[in-house]
């Protein structure tokens, strides 16, 4: 198993409500904060919203949930990603390391690699996950009382 880019591996999960404990660790991670704390993500529409151009998105999504074992980790290098489901809630997978699946997408900024899962919890009911480059997480799992949801995930430029 290789060792991914990134070289702080610091996955972060908590409430929503300690969110703002978080500043000072990125600029642009303030930024989401800040736009955080005086906006409704339920208010939003399906697709991306524009916080500060391409240095802090936000992907809001229906998705139907899938099965977790065997699921490939994604990872990514440029953005973090700050997880928060709106209805319903899905269990996530955290990994320090993986083996390639195939080429890095650049224009995407997305990767998946096989491994196995070091930790993992379920989101929803307030709580979100901090994903930064390199950790390859396993979002959109399916839990027994949950098959789909609506979430945003906040994309974060951290170079």
């Amino acid at each position: 198993m290789g060792q991914l880019p990134g070289k702080d591996r610091i996955m972060i999960t908590d409430t929503l409500q300690n969110l703002p404990r978080y500043r000072g660790l990125h600029k642009n991670l303030d930024t989401a904060i800040d736009w955080l704390q005086h906006h409704d993500l339920n208010a939003l529409p399906n697709g991306r919203t524009e916080v500060a151009g391409d240095a802090v998105f936000i992907n809001v999504m229906d998705a139907d949930l899938r099965e977790g074992e065997g699921a490939a980790f994604e990872y990514h290098r440029r953005y973090a990603d700050l997880q928060i489901d709106l209805t319903g809630g899905e269990h996530w997978g955290w990994a320090v390391s993986g083996s390639e699946e195939k080429p890095f997408d650049a224009a995407g900024d997305i990767g998946f690699v096989a491994g196995p899962e070091q930790a993992g919890g379920v989101l929803g009911e307030g709580r979100f996950a901090l994903f930064l480059p390199g950790e390859p997480h396993k979002p959109s799992c399916r839990t027994p009382d949950c098959g789909s949801l609506r979430k945003a995930v906040v994309k974060i430029e951290m170079l």
